[in-house]
């Protein structure tokens, strides 16, 4: 099965985002949007693994400790960059415990054989997927994402909100006509802390 490791988001982050993505969808008909209940801020991706693994992968995450963090969710951008946009994100700031948390989930997966990141981790929120296939030569920019882009432009800085996260999730994702399928297999506390 195809896990990974997530954050979930809160209700009223969520309503917001949703509210948003309602506005400027039509911007970018031909973009793959994401569904918002199935939000989630990516810790790991861990890839496809056996039922046998996954009891291993449990046992491991549970050793992890970190203490709850705020996430501020707000502004946006585009991958690879914003003239060849393939991926529209909403941009998160979570200080150094979210990075360490997702360093520290890095190590300790990285003992199951689970491949390490290659590149830093990047907070966000992936919001819609381009259309078509970019990469191909001879092709002009992906346009995609052209007349949302100049619809942003146009507004104030986006702010979302901000949460407490107080726990992470083993996800199993499951491909389905309509997007993929996320399922919550485990939930691992985060400790309350003071600074």
């Amino acid at each position: 099965m195809r896990l990974f490791v997530a954050l979930d988001i809160d209700d009223a982050v969520r309503s917001r985002i949703t509210r948003f993505l309602d506005s400027v969808r039509g911007f970018a008909p031909d973009a793959r949007w994401a569904r918002p209940e199935s939000l989630h801020v990516t810790l790991k991706f861990i890839g496809e693994k056996s039922e046998e693994a996954v009891e291993k992968i449990k046992r491991a995450l549970e050793t992890i400790e970190a203490g709850t963090f705020e996430m501020n969710f707000r502004g946006y951008g585009f991958f690879p960059g914003a003239r060849a946009p393939r991926v529209f994100w909403v941009g998160i700031e979570g200080g150094q415990k979210l990075t360490s948390l997702a360093a520290t989930m890095d190590e300790t997966l990285a003992r199951l054989d689970v491949p390490k990141e290659e590149h830093a981790f990047n907070p966000h929120l992936t919001l819609a997927r381009g259309a078509g296939s970019p990469r191909r030569k001879g092709d002009n920019p992906n346009r995609s994402f052209q007349h949302l882009q100049e619809r942003l432009a146009a507004l104030p800085k986006l702010e979302f909100g901000t949460m407490t996260s107080r726990e992470f999730f083993l996800y199993r994702s499951q491909p389905s006509p309509g997007g993929s399928k996320y399922t919550k297999l485990a939930g691992f506390a985060l400790q309350p802390s003071g600074n």
